[in-house]
């Protein structure tokens, strides 16, 4: 019985550990089998909805396109088809952050990526608790990192219905 105990628990613990992995992973990735132009307005809504308020919406993609013939061979290696950020803040969550950690402002405002390639969009979002996982105003800023989680799958979800 013990040699069927030893394996069956690394495989729990190991399965545990990518769990663990997962949750804290530095970016954020949630994906959908629908071009950029099909999930964009819906994410922008979602944030918008949530009281994210979107305040730039660089075309990186675009403005790195005007590189093409300059970077050659090394330009696009990746063969994205799109590239588009949104860069929001909430007014009351930066004040909240402000009062325990000035230091955190450095997240106002924040910024996810969508990244197209093969009519996958991908949102790409870097969690804010894993640079403030020291700072007293982690626990806020868990509480945002919840809200824009949320927004981003609740635009990218409503595409599958």
């Amino acid at each position: 019985m013990m040699k069927w105990l030893l394996p069956s628990g690394v495989i729990v613990i190991t399965c545990l550990l990518c769990t663990l992995t997962f949750a804290n992973s530095t970016v954020f990735e949630f994906s959908v089998d629908r071009p950029m132009d099909e999930v964009y307005d819906n994410v922008y809504k979602s944030l918008e909805d949530a009281r994210l308020y979107v305040v730039f919406e660089p075309d990186i993609g675009k403005n790195l396109s005007g590189f093409a013939d300059r970077w050659g061979d090394q330009y696009n290696r990746n063969r994205l088809t799109a590239i588009r950020s949104m860069v929001f803040c909430n007014g009351w969550y930066a004040n909240q952050v402000s009062n325990l950690d000035s230091r955190m402002l450095a997240f106002c405002p924040l910024h996810l990526t969508l990244i197209e390639k093969d009519g996958r969009t991908t949102a790409l979002f870097a969690r804010p608790t894993v640079i403030a996982a020291d700072s007293p105003a982690r626990e806020i800023l868990a509480e945002l990192e919840h809200e824009v989680i949320a927004a981003i799958k609740k635009g990218m979800s409503q595409l599958n219905h």
